[in-house]
């Protein structure tokens, strides 16, 4: 038995949707392909290789075989897990805060503390460093210098020496760019019921009771989001460090993407940069795993 003409034709028209569906996303599938796949796989075919522009030689593992063997790259490997346990936990618990008093306050100011936060993120990261280098300044004019030199402390080189390299970028992490954790955070808290608070206030619950049985808990799949996102983010920095102390003194504040690039383009070791930067990616990869596996197991979308 054939079926109805008006099947047939939401058949067709269904087909056709499909269609104009594919060729929507056929931009982002070639941007992505481009931009993302493409080099990715090349990095992967250039780690085997002695890569020059206009020749390359295959060597196999030995790009793998020299970082391995190669204490600089062990070094920032250790310099960036101490950035991330420095600056990570810390970041958190600052946005979480700020997001916490700013929750209270009207609409509007509520919009203009957001702005205000998020203001450093959209900022050049040139003009940034700028400031930075201006509060880190070795000299008694630099603000830092000044606000120790009032309880009677010395001037200190800050991103000269390596006892005060590292906390330098670290305290960097600390006073800026938590805009985009903020506003996520605010978004969360935002979307709480607010018959749970007021079961709580019948209940007599005081605000770190709230605090305890109510948010922390309806925040944690966002707490994972941004646990992940920060360390993932904090491995791969390289900005900080290459316009703040360029890795220096005493490779001190050589992180491993600081490294990749001056592989790359100071020493034109293409395929060693390309061999660490699929290692940082494994590494970055294993540790967004086991996150997901151990803090993720209570955690509902």
């Amino acid at each position: 038995m054939a079926q109805p003409p008006r099947i047939t034709t939401r058949k067709r028209k269904i087909k056709g949707d499909g269609a104009w569906a594919y060729a929507f996303i056929a931009v982002a599938l070639v941007v992505y392909a481009m931009f993302t796949a493409y080099p990715v796989v090349s990095a992967f075919i250039i780690s085997f290789q002695d890569y020059k522009p206009l020749g390359s030689t295959f060597i196999g593992l030995d790009n793998y075989k020299d970082t391995f063997g190669d204490s600089l790259f062990w070094k920032s490997v250790r310099n960036t897990v101490v950035y991330t346990v420095l600056t990570v936990p810390v970041a958190l618990i600052l946005s979480f805060a700020v997001s916490i008093l700013i929750l209270p306050l009207k609409k509007w100011l509520q919009t203009t503390f957001k702005a205000v936060y998020y203001l450093p993120v959209v900022a050049s990261g040139v003009a940034m460093s700028v400031v930075w280098l201006w509060i880190f300044d070795p000299l008694p004019s630099g603000i830092l210098n000044q606000f120790i030199g009032w309880f009677g402390m010395d001037n200190r080189n800050w991103l000269g020496t390596s006892a005060t390299s590292m906390f330098s970028l670290v305290l960097m992490a600390w006073l800026s760019s938590h805009g985009t954790s903020i506003i996520i955070y605010l978004a969360a808290l935002l979307g709480i019921d607010n018959s749970y608070y007021e079961a709580a206030d019948l209940d007599g619950a005081s605000f770190f009771q709230k605090l305890r049985y109510i948010v922390i808990p309806f925040l944690k799949p966002t707490t994972l989001f941004l646990f992940v996102t920060g360390i993932i983010g904090s491995f791969q920095v390289f900005q900080n460090a290459y316009l703040m102390t360029g890795g220096g003194p005493d490779n001190a504040t050589t992180m491993v993407g600081l490294l990749i690039f001056n592989n790359a383009f100071k020493y034109f070791e293409f395929g060693k940069a390309a061999a660490q930067s699929l290692i940082l990616a494994l590494i970055i990869a294993i540790v967004s795993f086991v996150q997901f596996k151990f803090a993720g197991k209570d955690v509902e979308y």
